[in-house]
């Protein structure tokens, strides 16, 4: 008897899947240099860390609330069309508030509107973008594909924070110019990725167009549930979600150290401007991070199938709740760098096992709406950080502002402690078979 020996699946050789990460990275990096000016550029124009949390929080409030939209966009519709017509109100948005920032008519209602419009387009069209990856990569590499992307986000931390600081030195007008291009890229690779998909003899509606081959398609339509209202198919989604052990009481563990963690983040920023820190050194310390993230992503390939998700998870929570309570004890710029940096370290092996461990365990006719579903769940009191962090420092100060961050981020750990479906996580060799253990229960 002949044993088959199948070779690993090569991303670096995997054309849809290079074209689908240049478009991603275009797109990311934009959302990047944005995230980083607006809060500036709100404090800025206001000189209030209130209101520069109202803008930061309505921008988010926005993203969540339509990513909803976008999950059921993204299950009903071409995903790649999805990711293109996304890219084309980017350019039209980054446009416009070019626009504002030349004419001088950045205030707090245009910066307000601004943050809202971008952080809608991204709630409406990202999560099409984030799906089509699970047509693109085979289960068996999307550990490795996710430790890229996470390898990839830490770049444009890295390049973000201090090319965001040159740019908002020279004026706003400039990080809009540099957003508009960022968009054309991700509109060109994605027209790329749909024409790459046609060659292919993949037909582009319906299921066709996530990437299936025909007969796959043809099963998924065939055995599909009965669309009857965009409300019958949230409620599906989380239904299905919270049915899951092994994934819908995780994400509540992910809400509370999201908000703790990126509320102690916003604190410190704000607080560094607040103190007199050049929009370029505020830059520099997010390269900093960024820096320490690289290398957690360049090392999370080799942890990802080797070491159990849950036991990932765990340690990376356990590190990022450290960091935050240390944080309230350090001031300097130098100090804050290598304090988060340490926070930071085991975070791109956290979200690859993670992220990857969801990817295999969702159904693709499902993972539109799972995705925003879960994002909703896990970053629903994310807008809350950038309100806690301005009205915070001006209540209670930084320490103490931070120290309320650093509990929410202990309960987490504790709570992730306790939690058995998220210490059995396995190693990414057994995510498909202890995915399957959960279908019919």
């Amino acid at each position: 008897m002949t044993t088959i020996v199948t070779e690993p699946h090569r991303l670096w050789r995997n054309a849809r899947y290079l074209t689908w990460l240049v478009s991603d990275t275009s797109k990311g990096l934009a959302a990047t240099l944005f995230t980083f000016a607006i809060p500036l550029l709100a404090l800025i124009v206001t000189n209030d860390p209130a209101q520069a949390g109202v803008i930061g929080g309505a921008g988010m409030v926005a993203r969540l609330v339509l990513t909803l939209v976008g999950g059921i966009l993204a299950d009903r519709h071409p995903r790649i069309v999805l990711m293109l017509i996304g890219s084309l109100l980017g350019i039209l948005f980054a446009g416009a508030f070019t626009l504002l920032a030349l004419a001088d008519a950045l205030t707090f209602g245009t910066l307000l509107a601004a943050n809202v419009l971008l952080a809608a387009r991204g709630g409406v069209f990202d999560v099409a973008g984030e799906s089509a990856i699970k047509e693109i990569v085979p289960n068996e590499a999307m550990g490795r594909a996710q430790a890229a992307n996470q390898g990839r986000d830490a770049a444009l931390q890295l390049a973000g924070g201090p090319l965001g600081g040159l740019l908002l030195g020279v004026g706003g007008w400039l990080v809009g110019v540099v957003m508009t291009l960022c968009h054309a890229v991700a509109a060109v690779t994605a027209w790329m990725l749909k024409r790459e998909a046609r060659r292919a003899g993949i037909a582009d509606t319906g299921a066709d167009a996530l990437g299936l081959p025909t007969e796959s398609a043809a099963d998924a339509e065939a055995t599909a549930p009965v669309r009857t209202s965009a409300w019958a198919e949230l409620r599906e989604a989380f239904a299905w979600l919270f049915s899951r052990p092994d994934l819908g009481g995780v994400l509540v563990i992910i809400t509370i150290v999201n908000l703790g963690f990126n509320a102690a983040i916003t604190t410190v920023m704000y607080a560094l401007q607040q103190a007199g820190y050049s929009e370029l050194l505020i830059g520099s310390l997010g390269a900093g991070v960024g820096a320490v993230m690289l290398a957690g992503a360049i090392v999370a390939p080799l942890l990802v199938p080797r070491i159990r998700t849950g036991v990932l998870a765990i340690a990376g929570l356990a590190g990022g709740a450290a960091g935050t309570v240390v944080l309230a004890t350090v001031t300097e710029p130098w100090a804050i760098v290598i304090v988060l940096g340490a926070s930071v370290l085991l975070l791109p092996a956290l979200n690859a096992g993670m992220m990857g461990y969801f990817m295999v365990a969702t159904p693709t006719q499902l993972l539109g709406r799972a995705n925003s579903a879960a994002a909703v769940l896990g970053m629903g009191a994310m807008p809350l950080a950038p309100l806690i962090a301005g009205f915070g420092l001006t209540w209670i100060g930084r320490e103490s502002t931070i120290l309320v961050c650093a509990a929410l981020c202990v309960i987490a750990v504790a709570l992730a402690l306790s939690n058995r479906a998220l210490r059995a996580l396995p190693v990414e060799s057994r995510w498909t078979e202890h995915a399957k253990q959960y279908e019919n229960a």
